[in-house]
């Protein structure tokens, strides 16, 4: 029997794709678990999401400075375990009698360092570098793969590519949908995603901005998403802006099934989940072709260079145009039969096998 310990640290450090991508991949391995293999989590299991001071401060202290080099190798060692995986970088490096698989997400901080808190900026990019000593590194796009042999040079021989799944797929446990407790528009478009400065919310304000200057009526915007304190001082939004903050998955499948399409002008993506999340469940998806949002949205969405008026033409478009619409969502929903998190998970035990079985030489030995 192979002995898998994953590291499950982003459960409680953040609410983001991250969680999504651990949520499911335990889902999806649990889901094939037979008698080949057994998986176990280790984790500091506090929460840690809120911005309110000191407690966040000395959560993060306790987390990065005590459980992360000291109680939580200690923990490893307790565990008999085959293949240790890293599920974001390498938080805690397991002992060399280990396999040792690591998953890379993005290189945002290196792309774009200001994006983030200094902590922030300095803890990843330790932990990404760190993860390149890894016998294996899952990541979860080819954009991810060549950014990881471009800025970090890491070698392709160690990196394999696994895409992340969706939790709205059809072989996913079905999610009801639930109607929003707040007013919704009858037509609307939707954004999805924390709201930070690199998913660019500021290009659809300058759209809406110039729809108006302009004399022009788009349909509302609905924003989902966790409003982080970075973005707090852009200015009052449009007046036909609906600010939702977080919602649960039963609201958000009720919402991308009405949504005149998914606006999601990210400058960078290491997948997007958002994108497949949208195009599984019927809604339209119009983003720029940018990072690794050609490569997952394939043929499906509308690509519009991040220029305002183009993306008002667009905008435009598909609120007057259903035959367009219903193109996209019969592209999106072939598109997202791809992504799964069965397949992800049979795929990741497989990359497993690899370092178990001896097929990989030992990272103390490789060079990036």
């Amino acid at each position: 029997m192979m002995r898998v310990t994953l590291d499950t640290n982003g459960l409680f450090t953040t609410q983001a794709g991250v969680a999504r991508y651990i949520r499911g991949l335990l889902s999806g391995l649990c889901k094939g678990c037979d008698d080949s293999i057994r998986v176990r989590q280790l984790a500091w299991e506090v929460e840690n999401f809120t911005y309110q001071q000191p407690q966040r401060t000395l959560k993060t202290i306790y987390r990065d400075f005590v459980w992360r080099p000291w109680v939580g190798p200690r923990a490893l060692r307790r565990q008999p375990a085959d293949v240790f995986h890293s599920t974001v970088g390498a938080y805690v490096i397991p002992p060399e009698s280990l396999g040792w698989v690591a998953t890379l997400h993005d290189l945002a901080t290196f792309r774009f360092p200001s994006r983030f808190r200094r902590w922030h900026r300095f803890s990843s990019k330790r932990q990404t570098v760190t993860a390149m000593r890894a016998d294996k590194v899952i990541c979860i796009s080819r954009f991810t793969a060549d950014e990881a042999m471009k800025i970090l040079g890491a070698s392709a021989r160690k990196i394999e590519i696994v895409y992340n799944g969706c939790d709205f797929h059809p072989d996913a446990i079905a999610t009801s949908e639930k109607t929003p407790d707040f007013p919704v528009p009858s037509e609307f478009f939707l954004f999805v995603g924390s709201i930070e400065p690199g998913k660019n919310l500021r290009l659809l304000r300058n759209v809406y901005e110039l729809a108006a200057g302009r004399g022009i009526n788009l349909p509302p915007l609905v924003i989902v998403g966790s409003r982080w304190v970075g973005v707090a001082g852009e200015g009052p939004p449009p007046h036909n802006w609906h600010y939702m903050g977080r919602q649960p998955d039963e609201v958000l499948v009720w919402l991308y099934r009405r949504a005149l399409a998914l606006a999601f002008p990210s400058v960078y993506e290491g997948f997007g989940l958002p994108v497949v999340e949208a195009m599984s469940l019927g809604c339209p998806v119009i983003c720029g072709p940018v990072a690794s949002l050609p490569e997952v949205g394939g043929d499906a969405p509308v690509y519009v260079e991040l220029e305002p008026v183009q993306w008002l033409e667009i905008l435009r478009l598909l609120a007057s145009d259903n035959v367009r619409r219903r193109e996209c969502v019969s592209a999106g929903l072939e598109q997202s039969l791809r992504f799964s998190w069965t397949r992800c998970a049979k795929e990741t035990k497989a990359v497993y096998r690899l370092v178990c079985g001896g097929n990989v030489p030992h990272r103390s030995r490789l060079t990036r």
